[in-house]
């Protein structure tokens, strides 16, 4: 079966992966983002933390650090 392909945008507020705005490792885009989850990518701290919060509101926090979206497995 084929996989689908990777949304790029933030799972919290929708930003694509691109914009200005969006958080890079080191600043820099072809470093990829400084934020993601399980669920898909994060396009910043605040993004990240309201992720984080409301995920551990409904009882499903991740247990372990998500493997980066941009590595092929």
């Amino acid at each position: 079966m084929l996989n689908r392909p990777q949304n790029r945008t933030c799972v919290e507020c929708g930003r694509p992966y691109g914009h200005t705005d969006f958080a890079y490792h080191a600043g820099k885009i072809e470093n990829g983002p400084s934020y993601w989850s399980d669920r898909g990518l994060l396009c910043s701290a605040a993004c990240s933390t309201a992720h984080y919060e409301k995920r551990e509101k409904a009882g499903d926090a991740m247990k372990e650090p998500a493997p980066d979206p941009f590595e092929r497995g």
